[in-house]
């Protein structure tokens, strides 16, 4: 399970190391594709499998379900990490998450986000926000 938050650096050829207690779930590979909100998605080998089945499953005859599979998919790196845990951030995927030097890796339990640091900031602050309030409604839903 990923959980947490890590500042990190990229280095001079794009890659990032992965905190050293995620790197255990990440040992079989991992595919690193676009997210939502400007981040990366990094998804352990097996747990990628899951959520492509997922997208596949979207109807085609949707012009949405089409272009998200496209975004999803055609910017989908297979990565393994190298003996230090460095994972290659394609230069593409860097530059739609806006990846420049600092990069915030965040455990969101079956997978990992990377931020860049500065745009994780004003996420994080807004999801701050939000805790006690949908905190209060799971509560008044018995989740």
């Amino acid at each position: 399970m990923f959980l947490g938050e890590y500042n990190h650096s990229l280095d001079q050829k794009g890659r990032v190391v992965m905190p050293r207690k995620f790197r255990s779930g990440l040992e079989h590979g991992c595919v690193i594709t676009k997210g939502q909100d400007r981040c990366l998605f990094v998804f352990p080998r097996e747990r990628w499998d899951e959520e492509a089945a997922k997208v596949l499953k979207l109807p085609r005859t949707d012009r949405r379900a089409r272009n998200f599979a496209r975004s999803f998919f055609a910017s989908a790196s297979d990565q393994v990490p190298d003996k230090q845990g460095r994972v290659q951030i394609p230069e593409t995927l860097r530059d739609y998450a806006g990846l420049e030097k600092d990069v915030t890796v965040v455990g969101m339990a079956d997978h990992l986000e990377l931020w860049a640091t500065t745009a994780w900031a004003d996420v994080a602050t807004e999801a701050d926000d939000y805790y006690a309030e949908i905190g209060e409604v799971l509560s008044e839903e018995g989740i």
